[in-house]
């Protein structure tokens, strides 16, 4: 039976949760942040992830919560763009209070999008600013948007054989409490559908999905296979207004982290720098059964699997690689 959906069916219909995206369309990069405030843990599986204080993000962390999630592009340079939530944030009065005033907690992520449009055009704090200025509570905004402009999937034989990707959300209940997820979708492997039918990836000269996980158990890495290792990731949220402490939380991103498994192939790579944030925006965390804490985390990694097929399904076509840069 497929779990009861909100009418808003995109991680912001967790209360408590804004979305807001920053694009070069044509530069094919940008950024995503997601608003909180809210508890939160991380679970990163990835050999190549590129991020910025995932440490507030540990049990035992002094800050009870963070401000705010950015996922970006650009690589390691996209992690400035952190810089412009941060003032953001400061300008809002939010942040951890010190002696000294408020400081932004924003842990961030970031995609290799690299060489999709210009290489020099990467996300910065004006990004990053201009995505909170456009955070709303409203249906997220899916596809070629956000951190998931220049998103590909499938590049066992380079970007040139892949496929386009993006950014895809959606949203489940579980009794009274409301699961949501967001991801970007830029892995090195190939995306499946529920029954484990290729949906994008890599292809073959005449267009026919060749199967990553396949082709490297019998044939090894292609020729070159080395110059495109590490330009790859998939960055996830999960959410709930399920009042979970931050070890709960860190559960509840380990199994929604199962979705990544089962409809990317194959995931978690050396090449790869997959994670999956979970937030909870309820008040004070209670202590919650562990057939609750199950069924929530199932609930997460639901709601991810439908998010990871809609970024893929509600991607641009692939020519915007070719258009003229900004």
């Amino acid at each position: 039976m497929t779990p009861p959906q909100p009418a808003n069916s995109t991680l912001t219909a967790v209360p408590g949760i804004s979305v807001g995206h920053a694009s070069a369309a044509q530069a094919a990069t940008g950024c995503t942040v997601i608003l909180g405030p809210f508890r939160a843990a991380v679970d990163v599986r990835g050999q190549a992830s590129g991020t910025r204080q995932l440490d507030s993000l540990t049990p035992n962390h002094l800050v009870p919560r963070v401000d705010a999630l950015l996922l970006t592009g650009g690589s390691a340079y996209g992690l400035a763009a952190a810089d412009g939530v941060s003032r953001w944030l400061e300008e809002q009065g939010r942040g951890f209070q010190t002696a000294a005033g408020r400081v932004a907690i924003v842990p961030s992520a970031v995609i290799f999008d690299l060489g999709r449009g210009r290489s020099d055009r990467r996300p910065d704090p004006a990004m990053g600013y201009a995505a909170c200025e456009a955070a709303t509570q409203g249906p997220v905004s899916e596809g070629s948007v956000g951190a998931g402009t220049g998103a590909t999937v499938g590049k066992l034989l380079g970007p040139a054989t892949g496929m386009p990707a993006g950014l895809g959300s959606f949203a489940t209940q579980f009794e009274d409490y409301t699961v949501g997820a967001l991801v970007v979708v830029n892995a090195f492997g190939d995306v499946l559908d529920a029954r484990g039918n290729i949906i994008a990836g890599a292809r073959d000269e005449g267009g026919a999905f060749l199967d990553t996980a396949a082709q490297l158990r019998e044939h090894g890495p292609p020729p070159g296979f080395a110059a495109e290792a590490g330009t790859n990731t998939t960055l996830a949220v999960v959410a709930t207004d399920c009042a979970l402490s931050r070890a709960d939380l860190a559960t509840v991103a380990r199994q929604a982290m199962n979705a990544v498994v089962r409809r990317i192939s194959p995931a978690n790579t050396v090449f790869d720098g997959d994670l999956v944030f979970a937030c909870s925006t309820g008040p004070e965390p209670v202590e919650v059964s562990p057939a609750v804490l199950q069924c929530i985390g199932l609930c997460a990694e639901w709601a991810l699997a439908q998010a990871i097929e809609r970024a893929v399904r509600l991607a641009q076509p692939g020519d915007r690689w070719n258009r003229a840069p900004i």
